[in-house]
């Protein structure tokens, strides 16, 4: 079958749209989870943790999605000579530690584990649009 250079850069840029559809919607629940975080600092309570987690762990599944969907518009870009390597790394032991020792300290650990997170899909999304505006 002979190579069709426009199929193969719709098939990336469909990809592409489907990866920046999930690091939107991880980006919306962790602006969420840290707006919840601030709140907690100040004082939230069992219920403010609750819902801050319950968004952390919405945006993990979205950026779980993404990491998918990024790893095929990863193979997608490869049939059209074009790469991207990003990667996303959780660790559950802030989260247990925030519910269990739910002081300052841990806040201040949870708040700072969703501002990397946030600027790590910040940092997807702006390479993703890169490669989609040069596709």
């Amino acid at each position: 079958m002979p190579y069709d250079y426009n199929k193969e850069r719709q098939e990336a840029i469909d990809a592409g749209g489907r990866a920046l559809q999930s690091l939107h919607a991880a980006q919306n629940d962790l602006n969420s989870a840290k707006n919840w975080g601030i709140v907690d600092m100040l004082g939230g309570g069992l219920m403010t943790s609750f819902i801050k987690h319950s968004k952390m762990n919405n945006a993990q599944s979205h950026m779980e999605q993404a990491k998918y969907d990024l790893q095929r518009f990863s193979k997608e870009l490869g049939d059209v000579s074009a790469c991207l390597n990003l990667d996303f790394n959780t660790a559950d032991f802030l989260s247990f530690a925030d519910y269990f020792f739910d002081g300052m300290v841990a806040d201040w650990l949870m708040q700072d584990r969703i501002n990397n997170a946030r600027a790590q899909v910040d940092e997807a999304i702006r390479r993703v649009q890169d490669v989609m505006n040069r596709l």
